[in-house]
């Protein structure tokens, strides 16, 4: 082999090395999981703590991991578990996601990956993202979501305005289903 038939293997070889380290990241080159552990300052486990409004407590997180960023002003969760709590400190209801984001400053919870919200009484609502605003007492997202209530057909739609408990659902876009009677005044 000739010195220029080497340089043109060494290059293809390079090219080749360079494009299989490619594989399988993120833009930029690095993997988002890598990216963000990297970046995070602090890494605990098992972790938990409290949402709370003017002394009440309003929900308690769980997660196996969180990742602390931004001058610990928020945490990445995964495998998340949280449990909702009304004005009398009784539960109301239970939340799962795979992911979260915790805005430690405004007590703000956003969760991704199979969401399924469970109340008390068997109400149970499925969708891929929600947020609770604890100084609402609201549950949001502006996601395609299925609700479920015993004895009653599935209601389907995008987007809802819900407290934790799902007793009052305000569906953005209904698809399927029907919504519960109301009764006026008067009437």
């Amino acid at each position: 082999m000739n010195r220029r038939s080497a340089r043109i293997l060494l290059l293809a070889l390079a090219a080749g090395v360079g494009a299989c380290s490619q594989v399988g990241s993120a833009p930029g080159g690095a993997t988002a999981t890598g990216t963000l552990l990297d970046s995070a300052e602090q890494v605990a486990f098992g972790f938990r703590t409290t949402i709370t409004d003017k002394g009440v407590m309003r929900a308690e997180v769980f997660a196996d991991t969180a990742l602390f960023l931004d001058q610990n002003t928020r945490a990445s969760l995964r495998k998340v578990n949280a449990d909702f709590y009304g004005a009398t400190g009784a539960k109301e209801a239970t939340m799962v996601g795979r992911i979260a984001n915790f805005d430690t400053r405004n007590q703000q919870l956003e969760a991704f990956g199979d969401v399924v919200i469970t109340s008390v009484d068997g109400r149970v609502l499925k969708t891929s993202q929600i947020r609770f605003n604890q100084n609402l007492n609201q549950v949001t997202s502006d996601s395609a979501f299925v609700l479920t209530e015993p004895g009653r057909k599935e209601l389907r739609g995008v987007g809802f305005r819900a407290d934790p408990n799902l007793t009052f659902v305000d569906v953005f876009k209904l698809q399927s289903g029907r919504a519960g009677t109301v009764d006026l005044p008067g009437n």
